[in-house]
């Protein structure tokens, strides 16, 4: 693991950095005094370009940490991330750490303000989704002075530590095992790409499979917002009506697979037969549907809980060196009941 800062920011890196005193940038960063806009604005544009995040705590206890965890996640409303924070939560049950979660709703400068404010109480470490972030975001973490593990994603270079799968490979791991089934005509649906660079990274993983065997994606769709199963509908017929003859659809997530599979029962349409199908985070409420979707795990438990260990690791006296820093896990396939078809000959 990346060594963090021996000390965490203090005023006076802030005052260094724009060349006006320590009292003054306290004011501004306090919102109090008299101060000119212009100084104002240099102390505020230092601040950030370093990643200083004001401290909370008061008085004797300024310089200590509290035992909470930052846990940065982009959202609440999908099954994906209460697994996550379920695995965090079952490592630190019965250590003095405490999970505390902010919710960043897939948004860049939402997740500056977030981490902005649980790093000013001072946790005692951060686990946050992705890889990508803003340069304010990552001067933060990097400044922090504490351990920061990136989760969810290893296609990339961490600030420090990392747990997750590659969804590239992923991507490239489910073409194949489409491929070896004997689908070649293959529409894809999912979420809008540049605020998910999860899903977007395993639909390259995707097109790269393909394109290895000489096979191009015939129609895409992607949506935002809305029920997700009701989307997955939706886009399934509307797909499928504009190109009649794709005989496999693969959907970025389980639910909107969900929706395009209810969607083909409903038509009587053979599956997987006439047009088989895929998702990808084996959810566990699907289970109860006419079909077992093809899908694959992305280990949303074991991840939570390795990124704990970590945390946990690195904040007692004498860590231990055998915890690694950087851990990628290997997903699952599971051909459900979707994903079965004998080549033709």
């Amino acid at each position: 693991m990346t060594t963090p800062p021996k000390r965490p920011l203090t005023l006076r890196d802030v005052s260094d950095a724009c060349g006006v005193s320590e009292m003054t940038v306290s004011r501004v960063l306090r919102k109090r005094g008299d101060v000119s806009e212009a100084t104002r604005n240099r102390v505020l544009a230092a601040a950030k370009a370093l990643g200083y995040v004001p401290n909370q705590i008061a008085g004797s206890l300024a310089s200590q940490r509290v035992n909470l965890v930052a846990v940065v996640i982009p959202s609440l409303g999908n099954m994906v991330f209460p697994e996550v924070l379920n695995g965090i939560n079952q490592v630190l049950e019965d250590t003095p750490l405490q999970p505390v979660v902010g919710v960043t709703d897939y948004l860049p400068e939402k997740e500056e303000r977030v981490l902005y404010e649980m790093l000013s109480w001072r946790p005692s470490g951060v686990i946050i989704a992705g890889l990508e972030h803003s340069e304010a975001t990552r001067a933060m973490l990097r400044n922090a002075g504490i351990p920061v593990v990136e989760i969810m994603d290893t296609d990339g270079k961490p600030i420090d530590a990392m747990v997750g799968i590659s969804h590239r490979r992923a991507g490239r791991e489910m073409a194949q095992a489409i491929l070896r089934e004997g689908y070649e005509r293959i529409g894809f649906m999912g979420t809008k790409m540049p605020l998910d660079h999860r899903a977007r990274k395993r639909f390259e993983g995707f097109t790269e499979g393909l394109a290895k065997a000489g096979v191009e994606i015939e129609d895409r769709a992607f949506y935002s917002g809305g029920s997700a199963l009701a989307k997955g509908r939706e886009m399934t017929q509307e797909m499928l009506e504009r190109s009649p003859d794709l005989d496999f659809l693969y959907y970025s997530n389980d639910m909107i697979g969900a929706g395009g599979l209810l969607h083909l029962i409903d038509q009587g349409i053979d599956i997987p037969g006439q047009i088989g199908l895929a998702g990808f985070n084996n959810v566990e409420l699907l289970q109860g549907l006419p079909r077992q979707l093809a899908t694959m795990d992305a280990c949303r438990n074991e991840i939570g809980q390795a990124a704990a260990r970590i945390i946990l690791n690195q904040t007692i006296p004498d860590p231990d060196p055998e915890v690694p820093s950087q851990v990628t896990l290997t997903p699952t396939l599971s051909l459900g009941d979707t994903l079965r078809r004998r080549r033709p000959r």
